[in-house]
């Protein structure tokens, strides 16, 4: 399935932000494709994308682990534009983006869970790096069933 990170969609050249209004038209027609996952969380389209999703994958880590995740990243990216990123936006961390990682569970965690809890649609809750791949092992072994089943 094609992946669409939000990050891309949000990021111009220069670490400029998409204007809200084109950034929605662009979400929306990612929306409108057959299949697609979407990695990102930009809070206010969280109502738009799971009325078009099938099901929800929530990564609920504690702040620590997000944190820890964000500085790693950094390290592992500095200077460069990851795969996932805007074009031109070269990794980099900043006050504003810790201390929105940090403070992600009190401003937004639980308004972002009670939404999807209240959604209707099937959740994979991930609360640790070990349910990742636990969850990603899981698939792994349904897919090859899977193929094998059909070949037979």
């Amino acid at each position: 399935m094609p992946v669409v990170h939000l990050d891309k969609l949000f990021w111009k050249p220069g670490w400029v932000q998409t204007a809200k209004e084109e950034f929605y038209a662009n979400l929306q027609k990612a929306l409108s494709e057959d299949a697609w996952i979407i990695d990102g969380n930009y809070g206010g389209s969280l109502p738009l994308r799971l009325g078009f999703c099938d099901q929800v994958v929530y990564f609920d880590f504690p702040r620590s682990v997000c944190l820890w995740g964000v500085l790693t990243r950094v390290i592992k990216n500095r200077g460069k534009v990851r795969p996932d990123m805007g074009d031109g936006c070269p990794e980099r961390l900043d006050r504003e983006f810790i201390k929105y990682t940090w403070n992600f569970e009190k401003t937004q965690g639980a308004e972002n869970r009670a939404a999807v809890r209240t959604s209707g649609k099937p959740v994979v809750w991930l609360c640790s790096r070990r349910d990742v791949r636990r969850y990603l092992r899981d698939l792994e072994r349904d897919e090859k069933e899977r193929v094998l089943n059909d070949n037979s």
